[in-house]
């Protein structure tokens, strides 16, 4: 008995009356040997009809033994005994047998048939004892072997029941001293049953536990057989066996189902010829042919159906199959057994996981991981085979974000494809082998180009993506128009693998966009270097931010009524430890990349503050604030804890902003301005005219100066410019809007008052001197309430310099001079020999070979004189191949 199955058995210490089933017991219906007893009993049932003719047959031998040897006593003895054991051994049959009977309850059916088993052996031992008396002789020992031969029967046929068998010995025992009449027979004759009551009920409780057993047996059984049904039926698994030779002797009826579809029945056949393996699964370099030879196991090899064409592998079923051999006793191979499981889900998981994995989910191209992966083995074929270049797109789309800001996601996620399917085309028609186009993420698109490196041609395809993106989209019923950007880097001229590949191709994107946006740039190594000098400059930044490098210079603001200075701008100073002081054109643009102009601006702010509230007078000071500054919601709480922590009024700060803070046209912008308004301070609109000049501007935003950029003022004074129309009509509007002007880059004195008769409110500029530190501040506060203008006092037009000779005729006297510089209106020039008494006099001079040119002496000294020539010089002329013997050096 296994002893996982004895382990099981409840405990068997009944009474010996329980053990023999002569008592009811309370779990009958349930209990395995109950049911046991039950088959015992119908099979004593079956057998006790012989058993009764065997009985028949002794009677029926010994009363014919009797009566042919006309015994008259025997006769009449064997008469009542013969019918006592037939009377017996038909109630055992009535007990048995008869429909009525069977109703009994278990062991009722078991005490009646030990009593009439009882009954038969006494009757059957009478029959035994009467046989003794006959005759010595054949007749005698022929009685004896058929009544010994019914006891025997009899015996066999009540063994299933033990209290049968036991009260058939007990009838046995207790006739022997009836009929014997002797102590010692009867002595050993009870010692032999008790020790048939031993062994009989040793064997009941042996039976007991043997039924234990079997129903444990069967139990786990039925189980097993049910999970397989079940997992058979309902799960992934199946099972599958072989014989000798390989042929399915067995397969799961869903597997054979399915294989039958194809029109063959799958048992029988060989195994190789009904699945076929995957040969670019990972560990199936051998084959199912090779195990099956070899007789060896194998373990979880993808098959299909061998019959189905390689190109239905997207819809055909996959399994995963196993198997071991299988040997009999005597160690001889008797075939394979072995499992199987369902991948086909599993595989269209894994599938789907590998195209989530490889492809943009929203676009269906190249994702990053793949278009990665496609650069890196193309690079690596470019280093370990034949040459071939390779070049690399990087693209931007432009004004992307504001289809996301105005039409939503959902919208901009439609133009994305739209996007995606134009660069497909696009590519597919350029017929580029092995093109690969891929969605990096956002807006930023990619393509990989093997096999090409000619600038023409790259150039012509990047117009034509271009051309195409640009194109009018119509995406939820509105019309959308955006532009693209793009970076081109070349393997292996600018780069041998992938990161510098990238790298170059983004510099070349910056590039694009720097430009201008809408085209395309080629990568150069100007590029890198660029790059490089921006990265030095941000970390040097970062560097003098938090040791104090930067300092502000204050340029005072006059107004144009009282010449008095009625304010300063602080600029931001920078004096490089190693390259000087460096134009804040140079590092601010680094710095709102890099993200480190918050952080500047804020340090401008609370250092302005802290040194105005010093100033003697109190003079407002003007703050420049970028649009990321002014994009972040904490900039107001930023404003208002400055002006706490210095004490300085608000109305004393004045935050310049440019027309870059309307390019996010949104709620936000005006909800700023409210909350800047709120705190007091004012809002001046810097560099105006530069940028896109909007009147919306001027009508929606509280500002309470505007600041007319220098490029409009320089040049103002001199005869036909038309900066001073400009000028007015700029003015005339802020004055009507109830805002001052500030004229910005005035450095000329004669600049001064045209500035004040065109209206402007105040002036900036060199003009009344350059920034200052915070100390010279102090000292110019301090002193004339009035500033005094510097510099030139009239406007002139540009001068070149240059070095060169000139022949020049005063009267009747020629000579040669010496060209320092030359504008349209004049000269100077030196090598003569005049005074100051010479101013006024007219002269010409050979500007262009063999013409003279009018001109009067404006000045003289030191040898040097200027020449103010009568009519307007174009210098374009210099450049005429006819100057023969002139010579010219720039300067």
């Amino acid at each position: 008995m296994p002893k996982s199955v004895s382990r099981s058995l409840p405990d068997t210490g009944l009474s010996p009356a329980a053990i023999l089933r002569l008592l009811a017991l309370r779990d009958d219906h349930d209990d395995p040997d109950a049911q046991a007893h039950a088959l015992r009993l119908f099979s004593v049932a079956a057998i006790w009809p012989f058993a009764l003719v065997a009985q028949s047959v002794a009677c029926a031998v010994l009363l014919g033994a009797a009566l042919a040897q006309s015994h008259a006593l025997a006769i009449a003895e064997l008469g009542g005994t013969i019918a006592l054991a037939l009377l017996v051994a038909c109630a055992a049959y009535a007990v048995l047998m008869t429909p009525w009977s069977r109703e009994w309850a278990p062991h009722i059916r078991t005490r009646c048939l030990a009593l009439a088993a009882s009954g038969t052996a006494a009757a059957l031992s009478s029959l035994l004892w009467a046989s003794t008396k006959l005759p010595m002789g054949p007749v005698q020992l022929g009685c004896f072997v058929a009544v010994a031969g019914a006891i025997g029967i009899t015996t066999i046929a009540l063994h299933p029941v033990r209290a049968a068998t036991l009260g058939f010995g007990t009838g046995l025992v207790l006739m022997l001293p009836i009929l014997s009449e002797r102590l010692l027979p009867s002595t050993v004759a009870f010692v032999f049953l008790i020790c048939l009551g031993i062994a009989t009920i040793r064997l009941a409780r042996l039976d007991a536990r043997a039924a234990h057993a079997r129903a444990a047996e069967a139990s786990e059984g039925r189980l097993a057989a049910k999970m397989i049904a079940e997992f058979e039926g309902h799960g992934t698994g199946w099972f599958w066996e072989s014989d000798r030779q390989g042929r399915l002797t067995y397969l799961s009826d869903k597997v054979a189902a399915d294989l039958r579809s194809d029109g063959d029945e799958p048992v029988s056949r060989m195994l190789t010829d009904v699945f076929r393996m995957d040969s670019a699964a990972p560990g199936t370099e051998r084959t199912l042919a090779f195990h099956l030879s070899s007789r060896t196991s194998f373990s979880d090899y993808t098959v299909c159906a061998a019959g189905r064409r390689i190109e239905n592998a997207e819809t055909d079923r996959w399994w995963s199959i196993s198997g071991r051999p299988v040997v009999d006793d005597l160690g001889r191979f008797q075939g394979f057994i072995g499992s199987g499981s369902d991948l086909t889900e599993k595989r269209k998981s894994d599938a789907e996981i590998t195209r989530l994995a490889l492809f943009d989910g929203l676009t269906g191209l190249a994702n990053r991981q793949r278009m990665r992966h496609s650069l890196d083995k193309t690079l690596l074929q470019q280093r370990v085979g034949p040459f071939r270049p390779t070049s690399l797109f990087l693209m931007d789309l432009d004004r992307f974000k504001a289809v996301n800001d105005t039409l939503g996601h959902q919208a901009g996620d439609a133009l994305l494809k739209q996007v995606a399917q134009r660069l497909e085309r696009v590519v597919a028609d350029a017929c580029v082998v092995g093109g690969l186009v891929g969605r990096l993420g956002g807006d930023e698109f990619q393509v990989l180009l093997p096999g090409i490196d000619n600038r023409d041609s790259l150039a012509t395809l990047a117009k034509e993506l271009i051309g195409s993106l640009s194109q009018p989209y119509f995406i939820a019923g509105a019309s959308v128009t955006i532009g693209c950007s793009i970076g081109i880097a070349i393997a292996p001229q600018h780069g041998e693998d992938a990161e510098e590949l990238i790298r170059n191709a983004d510099l070349a994107l910056y590039a694009a966009k720097a430009d201008g946006r809408g085209v395309h740039r080629f990568y150069s190594d100007e590029m890198l270097a660029g790059a490089k000098s921006r990265k030095a400059l941000e970390d040097d930044m970062r560097d003098a931010l938090g040791t104090g490098g930067f300092h502000l210079a204050y340029q005072p603001v006059v107004s144009t009524l009282s010449t008095e200075i009625v304010g300063y701008e602080a600029l931001l100073r920078w004096n490089h430890p190693t390259r000087g002081a460096i134009s804040p054109a140079d590092f601010i643009p680094v710095a709102e990349e890099c993200g480190l102009i918050e952080a500047l601006g804020e340090w401008v702010m609370r250092t302005a503050c802290d040194e105005a509230i010093r100033w003697p007078r109190e003079v407002r000071v003007a703050v420049n604030v970028s649009p990321i500054q002014f994009a972040n919601p904490a900039f107001p709480t930023l404003v208002t804890s400055a002006l706490a922590h210095s004490g300085l009024p608000p109305h004393r700060l004045e935050l310049e902003i440019t027309e870059g803070v309307f390019l996010d046209e949104s709620g936000s912008t005006d909800a700023m301005f409210k909350a800047l308004k709120a705190i007091g301070v004012r809002l001046a609109l810097d560099d105006f005219g530069t940028g896109y000049s909007s009147l919306g501007y001027l009508r929606n935003a509280p500002f309470d100066k505007i600041k007319i950029d220098q490029s409009f003022v320089r040049g103002a004074a001199q005869p036909g410019n038309r900066n001073a129309a400009i000028i007015r009509a700029i003015v005339t509007l802020a004055d009507t809007l109830g805002m001052e002007t500030t004229a910005e880059g005035v450095e000329i004195q004669d600049e001064i008052d045209l500035v004040r008769d065109l209206g402007c409110s105040h002036i900036q500029g060199y003009v009344y001197g350059r920034g200052v530190v915070a100390d010279e501040v102090m000292v110019q506060l301090g002193g004339a309430a009035q500033a005094a203008p510097v510099g030139h006092k009239t406007s002139r037009a540009p001068r070149t310099k240059m070095l060169r000779s000139a022949r020049m005729a005063i009267g009747r006297n020629e000579g040669d001079v010496r060209i320092r510089n030359i504008s349209t209106s004049g000269a100077m020039i030196d090598g003569i020999a005049v005074d100051g008494h010479a101013v006024g006099l007219d002269v010409l001079i050979e500007l262009v070979e063999d013409q003279m040119f009018s001109a009067r002496i404006a000045w003289a000294k030191d040898g040097k004189a200027g020449l103010q020539f009568v009519e307007p010089f174009n210098l374009d002329r210099l450049n005429h191949p006819q100057l023969g013997r002139v010579q010219r050096r720039a300067v």
